[in-house]
């Protein structure tokens, strides 16, 4: 019986120090994320109920003005910047209030999601009493959240007083119009601050993303000579559009693979007789007959690479292995630009050590930095040149961009108050 008592005694002076750790002011911080909760998930599952696809223009403003009113509650100043026609994206939300004192802060999240109107919908619903699901849940209206529920606890409390604090809210960051239009007002508007936080879905309590990978576009296109398949092979003949394609793929994979942080994935192939392909909604069509050797074949893949030498590098590389040409064959390729990387400097890193201080001090567990490689491209890597960043403070889950995404709600609101004293730190 002593030793039990003599392990609860040492357990409560380890809580009790724990605690201590914390200011007052940050102890009320936790109190009034407390308080606002339910009210966190009501909004959460408003936002999560509307569809939000990036092609879905209204939808996407639909879910800015309940983000408008709930900013405007708390004392910022809220914008809609609408972008042009040409674009075929419905714009971003913007929040800002403006002070004098502590570090600058550009907060990051996004509007849009993978699921668009034509897809199967998924309501907010509660699958069990710590996991619910629904379009976007976690990616990232859960984050999106999380940004709006830890500036109302300070503000709730007075303690934004004085400082400058930007929420930027891309409607597109799931499917980017031109990124030269699209991004220019975000980069812009980052350069102004200190910091960059964003709220991407975390992969755990215990790790912070200090770098991302970048990512680009690249379309494969192929041709041969059409003829009756009884001739593949010969001279006269050759070896049609589609073994071609087949080549120039297998060989990528060969040469480039195993590569640390680069991946590159066909993510279509459209080949036949004759094919169609519409970039805006991503649909092909092929005409074709299995005893024609195919004249066309069309590829569409992403390349996924840290730091601006490795993807040069490897374009190189793609390029050469698209040059070599089966017989009576052609082929070329081209790359698009998307998403830059963020690479991990000493500034994110430190960003991420005030992280793992706080959240040993909330008996939160360690926070380590994550591995670059396991991270795709996010909106923060167009600003990772210019500011401290983090990335990955948003929500816990599982299935992104899956039927069945889901939201971890017994970690949600833990996180919540990780961010909310973790905001306050820095703006001290």
């Amino acid at each position: 019986m002593k030793k039990i008592i003599l392990v609860f005694f040492l357990l409560g002076l380890h809580y009790s120090i724990s605690a201590q750790r914390l200011s007052h002011d940050e102890e009320k911080l936790i109190a009034e994320v407390e308080k606002n909760y339910q009210a966190t998930v009501a909004l959460l599952e408003e936002v999560t109920n509307i569809n939000s696809g990036s092609l879905n223009l209204e939808g996407v403003k639909a879910v800015s003005d309940v983000f408008e009113r709930e900013f405007q509650k708390i004392g910022f100043e809220t914008e809609w910047y609408k972008l042009p026609p040409e674009a075929k994206r419905a714009g971003h939300f913007i929040a800002t209030r403006k002070g004098n004192s502590g570090k600058k802060i550009f907060m990051i999240g996004h509007l849009d999601t993978v699921f668009e109107k034509d897809m199967p919908f998924t309501p907010f619903t509660y699958l069990n009493d710590s996991t619910a699901t629904g379009q976007g849940v976690n990616d990232m209206k859960g984050g999106d959240v999380m940004i709006l529920a830890s500036l109302k606890a300070l503000h709730d409390l007075g303690m934004l007083e004085d400082k400058t604090i930007t929420v930027y809210f891309t409607g597109d960051e799931e499917s980017s119009a031109d990124e030269e239009l699209s991004r220019r007002d975000f980069i812009a508007r980052a350069k102004e601050h200190d910091i960059a936080l964003a709220y991407e879905t975390t992969q755990s309590f215990g790790i912070a993303t200090v770098a991302r990978r970048g990512s680009s576009g690249w379309k494969l296109k192929t041709s041969g000579k059409q003829s009756h398949s009884s001739g593949v092979f010969r001279e006269s003949v050759g070896y049609g559009a589609i073994y071609e394609a087949a080549r120039i793929l297998t060989e990528f994979q060969e040469e480039l693979a195993g590569e640390q942080y680069l991946t590159f994935n066909p993510g279509q192939i459209i080949g036949g007789s004759d094919i169609s392909y519409n970039t805006e909604t991503g649909k092909g069509e092929a005409l074709g007959k299995t005893n024609i050797v195919a004249r066309e074949a069309f590829v569409t893949g992403d390349l996924r690479f840290l730091g601006e030498e490795q993807k040069v590098a490897a374009r190189i590389k793609m390029k050469a292995i698209v040059a070599r040409h089966l017989n009576q064959t052609d082929a070329e390729i081209t790359f698009e630009d998307g998403l830059p990387s963020m690479i991990p400097t000493e500034g994110n890193l430190a960003l991420a050590e005030k992280l793992n201080e706080l959240s040993q001090e909330m008996d939160l567990g360690e926070v380590k930095p994550g591995d670059p490689g396991s991270r795709g491209a996010g909106d923060i890597s167009f600003v990772a040149d210019f500011v401290d960043c983090l990335d990955g403070l948003g929500a816990s889950g599982n299935g992104a961009h899956a039927p069945g995404e889901t939201i971890n709600m017994k970690e949600y609101p833990e996180l919540i108050k990780r961010s909310t004293l973790f905001l306050y730190r820095l703006t001290r």
